[in-house]
């Protein structure tokens, strides 16, 4: 009785921390939110007896994944639909992945806090800078360059933020699916 218990708690662990690197994930632009709709699949799975977790759960948090995408989406092409071009759309998508990697490192001194502000901060900043960029050397004036770099700008801090909330909102689904 003693070991089960222990290798349920260990499981259970395990499975809290995989849902907190799930929701980190999504900091980095990778699919976080997914990452967590197959790991409550797979501890349903495995562990069909715990709690509520169960076929309705893994609907419910892949049906909020799907809605985390879209609305990164949305926002994040806000750009486009202003005006912009696949080019400057391009340049965004790389100055917010450089912007992701730069903005991680210099937080990393304050713990918790600043590598999530930095990476959501300097995401939008490379965004814009690839966006002013791509545009501009696309053959658009500095001014419609600049508007659809602070619409890249905006669009990335939105749809960043959007997933890091439809995210919590997946961890806490599951969370009170296990307890419950």
């Amino acid at each position: 009785p003693d070991s089960f218990l222990i290798m349920t708690t260990l499981w259970i662990i395990l499975f809290l921390m995989g849902l907190s690197g799930g929701w980190l994930l999504n900091l980095v632009g990778l699919p976080g939110n997914w990452w967590n709709v197959i790991l409550i699949l797979l501890f349903w799975w495995l562990f069909p007896v715990t709690g509520t977790l169960g076929l309705g759960v893994v609907i419910t948090v892949a049906v909020l994944a799907a809605l985390g995408e879209i609305l990164e989406l949305a926002a994040s092409s806000a750009g486009i639909a202003k005006g912009g071009s696949k080019r400057g759309a391009i340049f965004a998508i790389l100055g917010s992945i450089i912007g992701t990697l730069v903005g991680g490192t210099i937080g990393l001194p304050i713990p918790i806090v600043g590598p999530i502000a930095g990476i959501i901060i300097f995401s939008a900043v490379g965004a814009m800078a690839g966006a002013i960029w791509g545009e501009h050397s696309g053959g658009q004036t500095m001014e419609k360059s600049m508007e659809l770099g602070k619409f890249a700008f905006f669009g990335r801090v939105l749809g960043s933020v959007a997933k890091l909330v439809i995210g919590s909102v997946i961890v806490t689904v599951a969370i009170a699916a296990l307890l419950i």
